[in-house]
């Protein structure tokens, strides 16, 4: 038993740790060549619509990971039905609410939207025509992303790895094409993104066009699982979900809603929180440090996306492979889940922080930084977010942790308090010891284990299957 879970975590983990590339590294490099071929003022441009794409991301999460969960519980009890019915509501709310915001912000406020990121002149056309792209093919991000988490937990991480793997391929490509051969400037870098996922989502399609003769024979003869020997491919697909014949509420459509963002909530919380965050922080850097503070701030994001991967896969396979054992009743195995979780991060996190202390001053080339005074802030500061981060991570992972084990209070608490902590600090700061502001985040997450140490002994919490 233990030698399949090792092999089924590690088989999701590496699935959505290049699943989290699809979110982060389109990001990544882009700020990578815009600021090599276009500006460091381009890399800031990119920064500043971050609260944008983490707000998609919110969307992602409040529906994708909560049904995701909801879909595992699903299958470890063999209730192919429920899970079909979670799956489908989750693709239909990911589709329309991408639309939605497609519409109203990509087209009729694009303008408001730009000057509620930026309010420096030099820098709005940039935001502007970045931003613009970004929203219109948001729906794309949403799919991409929720089809990745459903495909995984259907039992296919590897198909997943194949989508992620060539969706950024495909990225990185139409980024040198878009913005250097066709002239597009930083709308290159969007649209590269947006493509990117669009085939992505096509590749992930193929999950259900294959093995569909064989479906076919299964739901003629009655049979809910696919014939043995076949990849379970097959157990989710699109239904009615918004009508039955069960009159029990645990079917109905406010019931599966409810239960859907009831169980995405913190996650999408904490995002929600990290978008106030990023706009907040970007308005503190930017007034309070100046155009070279806010590339610095920009090139620590990307930083952060970095960590990212790795934090997001562990997080997911918690979340998937985690959700399983729970439907099981599995206590063990949900232990050696979680021991292996922890065990990643921590070596991924020294890993990254090791690598930035030794050469920060490359990283910030990297991203075009050409002059003395933009490397030596940037330099200062990775040093500093390098260790920040690392709290940060250990707190995520401990908040998946109180959601499996049904400690829901808690896991929302610290799904607020994961951002909203930083901006007072931040805040605070950058009115009396501006000299100090890099160390804001760290102070903050610091602030906030000390907390949950707290309430956990206060409140007597304890991690076993109460529900």
């Amino acid at each position: 038993m233990n030698s399949d879970i090792n092999k089924q975590f590690y088989n999701y983990l590496w699935a959505y740790v290049l699943v989290a590339l699809s979110g982060c590294l389109g990001n990544v490099v882009d700020g990578i060549i815009v600021g090599n071929l276009i500006s460091a003022d381009g890399v800031s441009a990119i920064n500043l619509s971050k609260p944008v794409n983490q707000f998609i991301f919110t969307l992602h999460l409040l529906i994708n990971a909560g049904a995701g969960m909801l879909v595992g519980y699903a299958l470890g009890q063999k209730n192919i039905s429920l899970a079909r019915r979670y799956f489908s509501l989750a693709l239909t709310m990911s589709v329309g609410l991408g639309m939605l915001l497609a519409i109203f912000c990509g087209l009729v406020f694009i303008d408001e939207t730009t000057h509620l990121l930026c309010n420096k002149e030099q820098l709005l056309p940039l935001v502007r025509q970045y931003l613009q792209v970004l929203l219109l093919g948001n729906p794309a991000f949403i799919l991409m992303w929720g089809l990745s988490t459903m495909v995984g937990v259907d039992g296919q991480p590897r198909l997943v790895s194949l989508a992620v793997i060539i969706d950024n391929v495909v990225n990185l490509c139409l980024d040198i094409v878009f913005i250097q051969w066709l002239g597009w400037g930083i709308t290159g870098s969007s649209a590269a993104t947006v493509v990117g996922h669009l085939v992505g989502i096509a590749i992930l399609l193929t999950h259900w066009m294959k093995n569909e003769e064989l479906k076919m024979k299964n739901e003629e003869s009655g049979n809910e699982e696919p014939t043995a020997g076949v990849f379970k491919r097959t157990r989710l697909r699109l239904v009615r979900f918004w009508s039955s014949q069960d009159n029990s509420t645990l079917y109905t459509l406010h019931s599966s809603l409810k239960k859907v963002l009831s169980q995405g909530a913190p996650l999408a919380m904490a995002s929600i929180c990290l978008t106030l965050l990023l706009l907040s922080a970007n308005r503190i850097v930017l007034s309070t440090l100046g155009q070279a503070g806010i590339f610095a701030f920009a090139v620590c994001m990307n930083l952060l996306q970095v960590y990212n991967l790795f934090l997001s896969g562990t997080c997911q396979t918690l979340q998937s492979l985690g959700a399983i054992q729970v439907g099981r009743r599995d206590a063990d195995g949900l232990r050696l889940v979680l021991r292996k979780a922890f065990r990643f991060i921590t070596v991924a996190m020294a890993v990254t922080c090791l690598f930035v202390w030794i050469d920060p001053e490359a990283i910030a080339a990297l991203f075009g930084a050409d002059t003395p005074e933009y490397v030596a802030v940037t330099d200062d500061a990775l040093r500093i977010f390098a260790l920040s981060f690392i709290p940060f991570c250990y707190i995520y992972v401990i908040m998946i942790v109180y959601k499996l084990y049904g400690h829901h209070r808690m896991a929302l608490f610290i799904s607020f308090a994961l951002s909203l902590t930083v901006i007072p600090v931040m805040w605070a700061i950058s009115e009396w010891a501006p000299q100090l502001m890099w160390y804001s985040y760290l102070i903050a997450y610091l602030i906030e284990a000390l907390i949950i140490f707290t309430l956990h002994h206060t409140n007597k919490l304890q991690f076993t299957l109460n529900h």
